[in-house]
């Protein structure tokens, strides 16, 4: 049993990848619950997009549903739970299609960091109610949150 470096058993399923640790966080059962029953509301009202991506993994579309915040007149996305699948899949694909009230737009998506991320997440908890705002705490570092700008194409 030695062989192996620090408690690590050499158990490890064939085709499975390790677990790494990532900052990734799932929202709160409330926070879900009001997602499913406000989502069509959302999307009918123009409050959230649905983004298109393919899957980086298989190439099949991926459909998420998001809010885009816009920060003097500039769209982005942030991720407010971390390293989620979306955020792998938008930097494999470096863009995508953003349906938003009915319409199918292509974008390139621009990952931000420094001040110009400060700005947005800034903006996202000025504007933000407590019940999100409590959300993004589980995560207070802004590195933790990717985010994204949005240059539509055509």
């Amino acid at each position: 049993m030695g062989q192996f470096p620090g408690n690590w058993s050499g158990r490890h399923v064939m085709g499975e990848q390790p677990k790494i640790p990532t900052a990734r966080l799932r929202p709160s059962p409330t926070v879900a619950f009001g997602r499913r029953i406000f989502r069509r509301f959302l999307l009918r009202a123009g409050l959230a997009d649905v983004v298109e991506l393919p899957g980086r993994r298989t190439g099949e579309p991926v459909r998420v549903t998001l809010a885009r915040w816009e920060v003097d007149g500039i769209p982005y996305l942030m991720s407010q739970y971390g390293e989620t699948d979306w955020v792998r899949n938008l930097r494999a694909a470096g863009g995508g299609q953003l349906r938003h009230k009915g319409r199918m737009e292509a974008f390139r998506a621009v990952e931000v960091d420094g001040e110009e991320r400060e700005r947005v997440i800034a903006a996202f908890r000025s504007t933000a109610d407590k019940l999100l705002n409590r959300e993004y705490d589980r995560l207070p570092s802004s590195a933790d949150h990717p985010t994204f700008r949005v240059e539509l194409i055509g």
